[in-house]
């Protein structure tokens, strides 16, 4: 038997400027590996993680990105492993000087002619999916809900066979919170947009208890600013206190019989033909390696680019993923007004975290220092790749409702459940997830898309795993290459004609609203 040769030593270096570089071999290198250039390893390096390409002094800048993700605590031998610790973290970029609009983008030339088959709502909004969706204004009618779904899945959406599913918005607000303080406006809205998700058909039906502090007419009517009254028949409110309710069973039939009314109309519909311009689709990332940003997350961004030139909305997120790259998004950004409102998300977010006596170093986890992350700065600087290099056309404050084309920042906090969950708040109709460590994420309101950013990732989880980026690493693809591949995918997917794994298995998290106000 002949042994396997062993694969060519290989490392990425991302900017000229760089004084470090990945390795990209799975499983590390040992210690003496010598590469192409002359380089050789002083010590046995971890895949995805650095190694200095020069003799680096102590206090020295290091590289990567061609921008300063830290300084070295220690001198720094070339061929060396730049592990964690070795890497002292710098200061974030101060908000009060950046430039604004200095170098917006020229508009890239239009992408006409791709279609999606889609769900047309009324309200002019398209949906990816055609579901009924059950809103709640408090947690304490969650078990009800959870016990119709459940029914209402087995009794009687084998009678609907055009309905592709019924989700209950369940969250853990509405009660026992201070309703009426600044920053309630976040959770309100963010539950009052969730009900008028495009992926809902505009149907709109609500479960409360009926001595909440959030009672329907509030969460409908008084959403917050920017929120439209969304108006409802009064069958379509469900209170679970009404003195009509006989008994948990008496509430259980009432639920059923009027969400069959919301099924009959939703069966009635039919995908149609819509412009690709019709999308709203949202960019996030999740167990986030070294690899993330030199493979998914660039061609997250390409494709997020022929998107907007479609005319479609695409919205990136997560602020602690941005802050410390902020300085290379205001000059993006369309104009001015623009550019104020990215960094009035910024220090929001700074001052909520000052008062948990933290701040955006807390971000990185265990996964992501594993997978060759020294820290939120290097972080940062791969996650806004998925922005691709589009102009900046408009921010959103957590939970707003997208209302204009192109590219979006859209804030929200890093976590994977709760940006997905604002991002749904603010009218996306499917999503591309990137991750280098892996994980089952999904959403049942939206599809999923997930894109390994390694060979190694996307081979071992076959069948949840969607998109291999890995191929641009290893020489394989390029950038473009699967930028293609996943801006056709998308396609495919929010046409009903492919599922996501996360959709066949029916692997979905709950829905986690985010609510940065105080709980009574």
């Amino acid at each position: 038997m002949n042994a396997k040769k062993p694969a060519k030593p290989l490392y990425i270096k991302v900017h000229d400027t760089d004084n470090v570089a990945i390795v990209v071999n799975s499983g590390g290198l040992p210690a003496g590996t010598v590469f192409d250039d002359g380089l050789t390893l002083r010590e046995h390096v971890p895949q995805g993680h650095k190694v200095a390409l020069v003799d680096l002094a102590q206090d020295a800048p290091i590289l990567r990105y061609g921008e300063v993700i830290g300084y070295a605590e220690k001198p720094i031998a070339r061929g060396a492993w730049i592990e964690e610790s070795l890497v002292r973290l710098p200061v974030a970029p101060p908000l009060e000087t950046l430039p604004l609009a200095t170098k917006v983008p020229a508009p890239l030339p239009p992408l006409d002619g791709y279609t999606f088959e889609g769900y047309r709502n009324a309200d002019g909004t398209v949906g990816t999916k055609n579901m009924l969706a059950i809103t709640t204004t408090v947690q304490c009618v969650a078990g009800v809900v959870d016990y119709v779904v459940k029914r209402i899945k087995a009794e009687l959406l084998p009678k609907y066979p055009n309905v592709d599913g019924i989700v209950g918005l369940n969250h853990i607000y509405g009660c026992g919170v201070a309703i009426n303080a600044p920053a309630a406006v976040v959770p309100i809205r963010t539950i009052h947009n969730l009900t008028l998700n495009p992926n809902f058909g505009n149907e709109v039906f609500v479960v409360s208890l009926g001595c909440e502090k959030l009672p329907p007419d509030r969460l409908l009517n008084q959403g917050g600013e920017g929120t439209i009254p969304i108006k409802v028949v009064s069958d379509d409110i469900v209170c679970l206190q009404d003195e009509k309710f006989t008994g948990f069973q008496s509430m259980v039939d009432n639920i059923m019989k009027q969400a069959e009314v919301h099924l009959v109309r939703l069966n009635a519909r039919r995908r149609e033909t819509c412009p690709a311009a019709d999308l709203i689709v949202g960019l996030q990332c999740g167990g986030s390696d070294a690899f993330s940003g030199v493979t998914a997350n660039p061609a997250v961004g390409y494709a997020a680019d022929l998107l907007v030139r479609a005319g479609a909305t695409v919205m990136f997120s997560e602020v602690t993923e941005v802050r410390d790259a902020i300085h290379l998004l205001t000059p993006r950004c369309a104009n001015e007004e623009v550019g104020k409102a990215l960094l009035r998300e910024m220090a929001w977010y700074d001052d909520y975290l000052a008062l948990g006596q933290t701040d955006r170093a807390a971000n990185t986890t265990p996964g992501n220092k594993k997978g060759g992350l020294a820290n939120i700065v290097e972080k940062a600087m791969g996650s806004i790749a998925k922005s691709g290099k589009s102009a900046i056309s408009g921010v959103l404050a957590p939970g707003e409702k997208v209302k204009q084309k192109g590219l979006i920042y859209a804030a929200t906090p890093a976590s994977d459940f709760v940006c997905g969950t604002q991002q749904l708040a603010s009218g996306m109709t499917l999503q591309v997830f990137t991750t280098g460590r892996g994980t089952p994420y999904g959403l049942e309101a939206a599809p999923v898309i997930k894109v390994a950013t390694r060979r190694d990732l996307a081979a071992r989880w076959h069948d949840l795993m969607e998109i291999d980026a890995g191929t641009i690493a290893t020489g394989e693809a390029t950038i473009e290459d699967v930028g293609w591949e996943i801006f056709r995918l998308i396609l495919d997917v929010a046409s009903g004609r492919k599922k996501t794994w996360a959709d066949q298995w029916g692997l979905f998290n709950s829905l986690a609203v985010f609510n940065p106000a105080p709980i009574t």
